[in-house]
């Protein structure tokens, strides 16, 4: 009669195992929010880079901005130049600050913006940085998101015949 017990003791114990772990599977689990930055080259695609420019010369990029945050939130894009240097995830690069985008971008969307740069002077191995910043609208700030994209490039004096 002892082995009844004990099978039915094994049985019990996978029937609840299995019930708890199908349990765990069934229920929704919530995203962790999140952001996103990108860079495309001027095809609007992960290529396409410049690796070299004149000074004056216009170059156009694309940024690429993800909101998974849960609303609906208001973005800052700054672009910096570098000069070699590049931020940290925690702490923003602290530079020349060539432009700034702002920017509504919907819960769970992409949105993709256009940007300009011209460069004004020569520079070998040029740092470009685009940083994102998330506007919090309990503290009336502009946060950091730790969020960064860089193009290193060299810019080049045009050279007069």
């Amino acid at each position: 009669m002892r082995l009844n017990e004990e099978v039915f003791a094994v049985v019990v114990a996978i029937s609840v195992v299995g019930s708890a772990l199908s349990i765990a599977l069934i229920l929704p689990r919530g995203s962790e929010p999140f952001t996103a930055l990108g860079l495309l080259g001027e095809e609007r695609r992960i290529d396409g880079y410049p690796r070299e420019v004149f000074v004056g010369e216009r170059v156009r990029l694309w940024l690429s901005i993800a909101n998974y945050m849960g609303y609906t939130a208001l973005f800052m894009v700054q672009g910096k130049i570098g000069y070699g240097d590049t931020p940290s995830s925690g702490v923003p690069l602290n530079s020349t600050l060539i432009i700034v985008r702002r920017i509504v971008v919907c819960n769970k969307c992409n949105i993709t913006i256009p940007v300009e740069v011209v460069f004004d002077r020569p520079w070998s191995n040029q740092t470009l940085v685009f940083e994102l910043y998330i506007y919090d609208v309990n503290r009336g700030i502009w946060s950091y998101t730790g969020r960064y994209v860089f193009l290193r490039l060299n810019v080049v004096e045009v050279v007069l015949p």
